[in-house]
């Protein structure tokens, strides 16, 4: 009866817990660094991060990313340079979600969202345009019909953090390298990067430091502060 032998482990696992997710009517949480569809953000005075400077689509390897820029207007900006993005397109048929994109933006205006469930009815319909991707009044992401959506996938919608932004570097610990968002203000800056050579966190910077004072709309630290 040896071949009944590989039963055990089928009849075994009727009477234990189920570890099986009901999708999509659950769906398992998402890491604060998961890599989703995009969203272009604004400022918490609800003018564009966006400067037109086509940086993403330069250094986009699927080359996915169509951005034109134009000048901003002096009496009605849409964003705080002199340039903003006029035309921004991402055709995802093409995107791979490396985020290149959001390592590249100077402004961190690209960033990726937690929605990933999506699929299209048209081929046009998968090229996501600017009125698409950008932001609503309340720094939310605009949900789009094709898109599988469930309470809080819409939140937190910047938390990947750039490799190369201040908070990936332990010399930063508890200093503010993010720029305010609308709807969410300014992220807390991240914590347990920076250890000291006897294992233990380093002091030096504590996590009840109070952040330095940023510019409402570079992020960078506000003349005058030398911490």
């Amino acid at each position: 009866m040896g071949y009944l032998d590989g039963f055990k482990v089928t009849f075994g696992k009727l009477f234990g817990e189920r570890v099986t997710t009901e999708y999509p009517h659950e769906k398992r949480p998402k890491p604060p660094r998961f890599h989703g569809r995009h969203v272009l953000n604004r400022y918490p005075d609800g003018m564009e991060k966006c400067i037109g400077c086509e940086l993403c689509a330069g250094v986009c390897p699927a080359r996915c990313i169509y951005v034109r820029g134009a000048d901003n207007a002096p009496d009605d900006p849409v964003s705080p340079g002199e340039r903003y993005g006029y035309v921004y397109e991402i055709n995802y048929l093409r995107c791979i979600h490396c985020d290149l994109c959001v390592e590249a933006c100077p402004t961190e205006a690209i960033t990726e969202t937690k929605v990933f469930e999506f699929s299209f009815p048209t081929r046009r319909d998968a090229i996501y345009t600017k009125d698409e991707l950008l932001t609503d009044d309340d720094g939310r992401p605009r949900r789009q019909p094709w898109e599988l959506w469930h309470e809080g996938d819409d939140e937190h919608t910047s938390g990947w953090m750039r490799a190369t932004s201040p908070s990936g570097q332990p010399d930063y610990e508890g200093r503010v390298g993010w720029s305010g968002e609308l709807g969410y203000g300014v992220r807390a800056p991240e914590q347990g990067q920076h250890a000291d050579l006897d294992g233990g966190e380093d002091d030096s910077v504590t996590a009840g430091d109070e952040p330095a004072d940023l510019d409402e709309h570079s992020g960078a630290p506000a003349a005058g502060d030398h911490h």
